[in-house]
């Protein structure tokens, strides 16, 4: 079969302007609550979309941990995307819930969560997570896998003598929306579009054509 050939038929729901929630935060919150009763696979990955420092745009699947007035998520702040994040704070997120036929696209400016928001994530993770963060210096080239496993055993040892602690390089985004739109699969490529926009300080509700 060519590539080109791929094609599914979207049939399962529609998506009404007038049945979605005031706040897009809210309708996220209650498609992420189906997305979670659907089981569907990773409901929480999402693809960040950067700004490279060569002005190349860049992305990556990261999880999203918290939903408060904005989108949370961790990383390394030496990486490549904290690195893009730091440098330009604009960023988009992408979830894609292919068992519900949905899509959601998100579009704001990220900003550092508190240390004490990071210090209580970090320490909440499992031990080997925690290791890991201080193991791997994101993004940069390593000389090989052997690399990883010794400075790994040495973190082990080092944390097995005194108390873990969240590395000053790791710690969490924030992402604070200003466009969503909710995308809902529909028959004929036909789809259902439902954009929110912030203008000054009050959502706009509009539909996009297909």
């Amino acid at each position: 079969m060519k590539i080109a050939d791929i094609r599914k038929e979207y049939s399962s729901k529609i998506l009404e302007i007038n049945k979605v929630e005031k706040s897009p935060l809210e309708q996220f919150k209650r498609w992420m609550e189906e997305a979670l009763s659907a089981k569907v696979m990773e409901p929480n990955a999402m693809n960040l979309a950067t700004i490279g420092l060569d002005g190349r745009p860049t992305s990556r699947i990261v999880l999203l941990k918290g939903i408060d007035h904005g989108f949370v998520f961790f990383t390394n702040y030496t990486s490549k995307k904290g690195r893009e994040l730091t440098e330009n704070s604009f960023a988009s997120l992408n979830f894609f819930w292919p068992e519900m036929e949905r899509q959601v696209r998100i579009e704001g400016k990220t900003e550092r969560v508190s240390e004490q928001e990071s210090d209580e994530y970090f320490l909440s993770r499992p031990l080997e997570s925690q290791i890991g963060a201080w193991t791997s210096p994101q993004s940069q080239e390593i000389p090989d896998r052997l690399y990883l496993e010794e400075k790994r055993k040495s973190y082990e040892e080092k944390f097995s003598r005194e108390a873990l602690h969240r590395p000053a390089h790791w710690g969490g985004f924030r992402l604070i929306a200003d466009r969503l739109e909710f995308w809902q699969g529909r028959p004929g490529r036909l789809h259902d579009r439902i954009k929110y926009e912030l203008e000054a300080n009050a959502w706009k509700i509009v539909r996009l054509a297909p």
